[in-house]
């Protein structure tokens, strides 16, 4: 008898994840506590549960400004390297904890330096908390492998310096580059000379695109920049039509996009909020998942958005009726569409996740 699917039972259920950003996923109390030892002062409250509410309801707000806020608080209390050491390790014991066997977690170095630090010294701090969180996780005998993205920020210049800070710490676990920020005056040509850079460097990387702009950016990424997968992608729904009769016809993009196999990271809940869709029935996932684009389910920001993966697959699963083989088929996706290495993709696969839905179907 196939197991019953619930949160429960999907969160021991192995998970993959490929969008995840670091200071949108820290604990309340963490927050709070950090901001005591740094004498940060800006908090809204010092209450964890009250706290908690505070970053779900402005990602909830429709105000892009109220959105951002929660970033300043949780970026103001990790200016220093013990903070990140401590954020870092704990991300990695709340996605173990949520059953995520691999998960690629991004940053933007950035954002970290208003204390002084450097960024190398920025990269090595995460780099420390996720040793230390993964060596936490493998104490009570589970498995879990973290890869780091880092981020440049799109309104901001220096695109290649993080590039090339990704290339430097690749073999001590950056597998790849990204950038973020808002799409909209902002298209990923700007970085031109980045991109070529990381090719030439045979260095992975993704570009958010299609969130919060249409398909113009898209287009960009792919064509222009050479992205290998997409942060979000939603708005690539913008070049497919669906007749009265269900009839679908993709246009060029969109069939080149599933075509190529590039893999969509979308983060159903964090889509909602930036109004990409009014409900998860009404989000482009169920439609793009029918046609079989290369779709892989994310959290984005889980302080912000109030969800882990094990949630969004429960969202996925009561809104469109999705089974144990669909949240494999999710999951294989995204395994297939990391950053790290054939061999190590292929053992994930079969040493951990068909084993796990096998167990789960038996």
């Amino acid at each position: 008898m196939s197991t019953p699917l619930s949160l429960e039972t999907i969160r021991s259920a192995p998970k993959v994840l490929l969008h995840d950003h670091l200071d949108g996923g820290l604990r309340p109390q963490t927050v709070i506590e950090l901001a005591d030892a740094s004498g940060y002062q800006g908090l809204p409250t010092t209450d964890a549960g009250v706290l908690g509410g505070w970053f779900r309801d402005n990602a909830n707000s429709g105000s892009l400004v109220r959105y951002l806020e929660g970033f300043a608080h949780t970026c103001g209390v990790m200016q220093d390297e013990a903070a990140l050491v401590r954020v870092a390790a704990e991300a990695v014991e709340d996605l173990a904890a949520d059953g995520v066997v691999y998960a690629e977690v991004r940053y933007a170095p950035e954002l970290f330096v208003e204390k002084g630090l450097s960024l190398e010294q920025i990269v090595e701090a995460v780099q420390e908390g996720f040793r230390v969180g993964s060596a936490r996780v493998a104490a009570t005998g589970r498995k879990i492998r973290i890869g780091t993205l880092l981020c440049a920020m799109r309104q901001n210049e220096g695109w290649l310096r993080i590039a090339e800070l990704a290339v430097r710490y690749r073999d001590l676990g950056v597998v790849g580059f990204d950038i973020a920020g808002p799409e909209a005056g902002f298209p990923p040509t700007r970085g031109l000379d980045t991109f070529e850079y990381l090719r030439q460097q045979n260095a992975h990387f993704t570009i958010h695109a299609g969130e919060a702009f249409g398909l113009p950016s898209i287009w960009e990424a792919i064509q222009h920049c050479g992205a290998e997968r997409l942060g979000h992608g939603v708005r690539i729904v913008d070049d497919i039509k669906v007749s009265g009769d269900g009839t679908v016809q993709l246009g060029r993009l969109a069939a080149y996009v599933r075509d190529r196999r590039i893999p969509l990271e979308m983060c159903p809940t964090s889509n909602l909020q930036t109004g990409a869709a009014t409900t998860i029935a009404d989000h482009p996932i169920g439609l793009l998942a029918k046609l079989r684009f290369r779709v892989t389910v994310n959290t984005d920001n889980r302080l912000m958005s109030d969800c882990t993966l094990s949630s969004e697959f429960a969202a996925l699963v009561e809104t469109f009726g999705y089974g144990w083989a669909d949240l494999q088929w999710f999951t294989i996706n995204a395994m297939k569409s990391s950053f790290i290495g054939f061999d190590e993709r292929l053992a994930i696969i079969n040493e951990l996740v068909k084993p796990g839905y096998a167990a789960l179907t038996a």
